[in-house]
């Protein structure tokens, strides 16, 4: 097979935009370092009394941002890094056959909501993902949630957007690209699932008294160093 030939300058102006693109996410996590690192430290905190007590954490987004919601629900049913239960965590989006009839009979907004309104109890957790926070479905999923009583947390990028407002608690992605704020979201789910397993280690203890605020962000900032 003969090579391909490429235009002149081909190769440089794909290097430029490899740099500038890590640049680009190099730029997002560092602000999510600087700015972000104590609230996803309390919500990994709050899971590890959340689901160890039988309490259930529900996820949801759409395209990309699914993917990444069912990438942190399989990490709390299986494990991240080390043996541990397995915990309650469900995406909403990967039930097909709901989704499908709940679009058909109610409309793309309601597939989320409706789901919500089955599966949430008092007391679990809604995470929702979107890269532009504008989301109909997903704002309706959070209405949902918080009249049944869960928390709602929201991953969205720049604030501020309806979603982050809709929630209890929002972590706003400071980026301009989706593809940037997208991989900023993966970082913070890998670093929620961290904080989840260190305060699931640590005790009932250390999670639910007064030692909490400060194991957190110690926690958090060893791993993110």
């Amino acid at each position: 097979m003969s090579d391909l030939s490429l235009p002149e300058g081909f190769p440089l102006a794909a290097r430029e935009a490899a740099r500038r693109h890590c640049t680009s996410l190099e730029d997002a996590v560092g602000r999510f370092r600087r700015d972000h690192l104590d609230r996803i430290a309390r919500w990994g905190a709050r899971l590890a009394v959340v689901l160890p007590a039988g309490g259930r954490l529900l996820a949801a987004g759409n395209g990309g941002s699914a993917a990444q919601a069912q990438h942190l629900t399989a990490e709390l049913v299986g494990r991240y890094r080390r043996e541990r239960p397995a915990y309650s965590a469900i995406s909403l989006h990967a039930e097909t056959s709901s989704l499908t009839a709940i679009g058909n009979d109610y409309g793309f907004d309601q597939v989320y909501a409706r789901q919500v309104a089955a599966h949430g109890r008092p007391g679990d957790v809604l995470l929702l993902l979107s890269t532009s926070g504008r989301s109909g479905n997903l704002i309706a999923a959070a209405a949902a949630a918080r009249s049944c009583g869960m928390r709602v947390w929201a991953l969205t990028g720049p604030a501020p957007n309806p979603l982050a407002e809709a929630a209890h608690e929002a972590l706003c992605v400071d980026a301009p690209a989706t593809a940037t704020v997208q991989e900023a979201h993966l970082v913070a789910v890998h670093v929620l699932c961290e904080c989840f397993d260190a305060a699931v280690e640590a005790g009932p203890a250390r999670r639910t008294g007064g030692a909490v605020g400060a194991f957190e962000p110690a926690a958090v900032r060893r791993r993110m160093s």
